[in-house]
């Protein structure tokens, strides 16, 4: 009978189980949203009326807490017969440094809305939201509406 504990009894040669490395992860590293995409999400929670207005009071700089206001009370990009809002794409552009226009397109049931925007940085390096405009219309199925 064998001393040895950790072989099996019987075993006389003195190999062992290979250990394998666990081997990496294959996936990207985590990126933080880009300032683009951060603003969509936000700007979308404080129109489809997810969030309060002032939400984004520290987020805005000039004009644009005023367009938000007037605009949020609506809900213009609430959800359309109980399907919530969803960003489907943003795409930014910088036109100058420290300058993004942005453009997303939201979609809540059958509806499809743009929404754009113009973010800039700080002098703290803090991106906040300059402007917000919003655009759209209802998808149609069969024929095409009046244009």
């Amino acid at each position: 009978m064998s001393t040895d504990s950790t072989r099996p009894t019987g075993r006389r040669d003195q190999r062992r189980p290979r250990v394998v490395p666990p081997q990496r992860s294959r996936r990207q590293p985590h990126r933080p949203p880009r300032p683009h995409q951060w603003f969509a999400e936000r700007l979308l929670a404080v129109l489809s009326g997810q969030r309060p207005v002032h939400w984004m009071l520290g987020h805005t700089i000039g004009d644009a807490y005023d367009q938000l206001a007037e605009l949020a009370p609506s809900a213009p990009l609430g959800a359309a017969r109980g399907s919530r809002p969803v960003l489907r794409h943003c795409r930014g552009a910088q036109p100058a440094t420290g300058v993004v226009e942005a453009f997303a397109s939201i979609t809540a049931g059958d509806r499809v809305q743009a929404m754009a925007f113009r973010l800039e940085q700080g002098a703290d390096h803090r991106w906040r939201c300059a402007a917000v405009e919003l655009g759209g219309e209802r998808l149609t199925t069969g024929r095409p509406g009046p244009r």
